[in-house]
């Protein structure tokens, strides 16, 4: 892991793949693969004529299915989940997706594959969002209304359609939809899209008279700080195995400092810990991308030793203590550190005095409680609360207090912005107590 997720690694490759490119003076061809029924496949779609305006590409759109089951460890979790995600970021990247409180169902994806399946490159793009619509607003006429002018294949034929897209999309070991492919990297929707863009554009293939705006930019509204007493209680889910979780820790932990907050510390096993089976291509993607996220926020990342087993026992048998003695956020930043940007051994006596006395607390303190059982009913309460929050993966988080503010639980690294708006408006509209 700590091979692939290698800066040096990725620039040979990505200087590989431009010679190669060169050499055969092929275009700067973006495959991307799309699900119907994905509700970030259709902000992505939203985003696919701004970027062929803006950059000199050949787009090669591909009809995907559901991710494997393999993939998604709690899909029916999953899917609402993503429904709702994405139709609260819509309107911050100027998109539209309505939520209805539901899925679309079976009958109506199928037509949306049958309009989608076959098209030219340019018709797809054209007509992407237009059914992606009308099939998130439940639109049955809107949808017959585009078969009648566009055509719609047969069932056999989308059947097909898709299942190339799902056999490519596995070749180039990958599992989502709303994913572009470049040049041997992978690129997650809306959210990974600007990587993508710096690529293409170190490239030179920006467009000259493009616009200067990216393909899908959001909309901040959330100050860079409010200052004020605590309103409410921000909740994170993390796990001393998530290399999200580890690039995560430091923004939450400062976040005190910038809002009217609290954080609380809320540990849970690592999901292969707790009998979660893993996609073999998931690990490669995150590892990678995690890297490129470290590189953006100048974060140390990369020299892995994975804690898997042992180590998280070991690391979490000394977390309630931490955290009596006000620590225990700064504790698990400190083993994650250790973890993915130092390829410290954390369950050597060493490595973990290391951790310990960086966090600020006493080893002398810390060595008798090592290896004991009390974290096990906490962290299986954690993870009981985030799953009733609508959360299964970690980090997550969620939003308490704020005088009769309902929680507010989002799952993601990717997502800390969105924390940030909610929290500035929680702010915003809280009334001081008059006295």
């Amino acid at each position: 892991m700590r091979a692939f997720a290698s800066e040096t690694r990725r620039s040979l490759q990505r200087a590989r793949v431009e010679r190669k490119r060169q050499r055969a003076k092929d275009p700067h061809r973006i495959h991307y693969f799309h699900e119907a029924a994905d509700p970030y496949s259709h902000l992505t779609a939203q985003a696919l004529a701004p970027l062929l305006e803006r950059f000199d590409i050949e787009l090669t759109p591909h009809l995907v299915g559901a991710p494997p089951a393999i993939a998604i460890p709690e899909p029916d979790m999953h899917r609402n989940y993503s429904r709702q995600d994405a139709a609260q970021i819509a309107p911050f990247y100027k998109m539209t997706l309505n939520d209805h409180g539901k899925n679309p169902d079976v009958k109506a994806t199928r037509m949306a594959e049958r309009l989608l399946a076959n098209r030219s490159d340019a018709d797809f793009v054209q007509l992407a969002p237009r059914i992606g619509e009308a099939l998130w607003r439940n639109d049955r006429a809107a949808m017959e209304k585009i078969a009648a002018q566009h055509g719609l294949a047969s069932e056999d034929a989308a059947a097909q359609a898709i299942a190339k897209g799902d056999s490519l999309r596995a070749k180039w070991r990958h599992y989502l939809g709303a994913m572009f492919y470049y040049g041997g990297e992978w690129y997650w929707g809306i959210d990974r899209l600007p990587y993508l863009e710096e690529r293409l554009k170190g490239l030179g293939a920006r467009k000259k008279a493009a616009p200067e705006s990216p393909a899908a930019p959001r909309a901040r509204n959330a100050p860079d700080a409010m200052p004020g007493a605590p309103i409410a209680k921000l909740e994170f889910f993390l796990s001393l195995r998530s290399p999200y979780s580890y690039l995560s820790v430091a923004h939450i932990l400062e976040l005190p400092k910038r809002y009217p907050i609290e954080i609380a510390a809320r540990p849970v096993l690592p999901m292969v810990m707790r009998g979660m089976k893993v996609h073999p291509a998931k690990g490669l993607y995150i590892f990678s991308d995690c890297k490129r996220e470290a590189e953006r926020l100048g974060i140390p990342f990369g020299k892995i030793l994975d804690p898997v087993g042992k180590p998280v026992f070991r690391g979490y048998s000394l977390f309630p203590w931490a955290n009596e003695k006000g620590r225990g956020g700064e504790y698990l930043a400190s083993h994650l550190k250790a973890s993915f940007a130092e390829g410290i051994d954390a369950y050597s006596l060493r490595g973990l005095r290391y951790i310990v006395e960086r966090a600020g607390l006493s080893w002398d303190e810390a060595k008798p409680l090592i290896d004991n059982q009390d974290w096990q009913k906490e962290l299986e309460q954690n993870r009981q609360t985030m799953f009733q929050a609508g959360c299964w993966g970690v980090p997550s988080f969620r939003l308490t207090g704020s005088d009769d503010a309902p929680p507010f639980a989002i799952w993601g690294r990717d997502r800390l912005w969105l924390i940030e708006e909610e929290i500035a408006k929680r702010a915003a509209r809280h009334s001081p107590r008059q006295d």
